[in-house]
């Protein structure tokens, strides 16, 4: 599985709806509306690495209202399980 966050700029307009349909798209697994330099967030996962550019260019990209994204791919993940079962060793 590879997973993505991708950062995305959009028009003013495209706010209000936007975001549902980056939650569509499939691959998307969530789409969060957030604040500063950035409007949305969405978290892209797929079985291979070579599926991100039809996600991300082939459909993100190309959506209405979608003026520039950022994309970063995870190289590992931690969840908060995780982070607190480690900080609880020997305690």
């Amino acid at each position: 599985m590879t997973t993505a966050v991708v950062l995305i700029e959009a028009e003013r307009t495209a706010l209000p709806t936007l975001g549902g349909t980056l939650a569509d798209v499939e691959g998307v697994s969530e789409a969060w509306s957030v604040t500063g330099e950035w409007d949305f967030v969405a978290i892209v996962r797929v079985h291979d690495h070579d599926q991100l550019a039809g996600v991300i260019t082939g459909q993100i990209g190309q959506l209405e209202g979608v003026t520039r994204t950022r994309t970063m791919v995870a190289f590992e993940v931690f969840s908060r399980h995780d982070l607190e079962a480690l900080f609880s060793i020997g305690q």
